[in-house]
């Protein structure tokens, strides 16, 4: 499934920002190379970088790390409860609350590293064990219809979104 056949009604307009954020892709084959990808673009960030802040309480690079890992989570947890015709609104979830909660910046970014690409591989496995019918499944997270295959694309477009702060904000 390439990002640019995924029909605009299978994701939201909230999400279109991150999906839209990439072009041109093949979901599986991106998938496995924005892993590898991210991980090069992290290990290759000043070590003196990972507990700076840009500004009074915004996140860390850590924080933005475990972010990343936390949302991976959830929207691979999404995509397996919609591929099994489950029909129950899957509800939103605030990621502030989830970075005040989390203890990323007394973790190694080797650490976060590991835990980043365990979380891919596992997703990479889920969407690889996908039938057609299933990627094409809708239901809701969010208050918003949502397809597999579209959250896949959301689980690349976040991460290079936030790959992107990086850049823009961090270094």
């Amino acid at each position: 499934m390439n990002s640019n056949q995924l029909p605009v009604n299978e994701y939201s307009e909230f999400n279109a920002t991150y999906i839209k954020a990439i072009e041109n892709v093949e979901l599986l084959e991106e998938l496995e190379i924005s892993l590898h990808d991210f991980i090069k673009f992290v290990q290759n960030i000043p070590m003196d970088k990972f507990d700076y802040r840009y500004a009074e309480g915004n996140w860390t690079i850590k924080d933005l790390i475990q972010h990343i890992i936390d949302a991976e989570r959830i929207f691979g947890y999404r995509a397996l409860r919609i591929s099994r015709n489950d029909q129950t609104a899957l509800p939103g979830f605030e990621e502030n609350d989830y970075v005040e909660n989390t203890n990323a910046n007394s973790r190694s970014i080797q650490e976060l590293l590991t835990e980043f690409s365990a979380v891919r591989h596992s997703n990479l496995l889920l969407f690889k064990s996908f039938s057609d019918e299933q990627l094409i499944r809708l239901g809701i997270a969010s208050n918003h219809p949502i397809s597999v295959r579209a959250i896949g694309f959301l689980i690349i477009g976040h991460m290079k979104h936030h790959q992107r702060v990086f850049q823009e904000r961090y270094l």
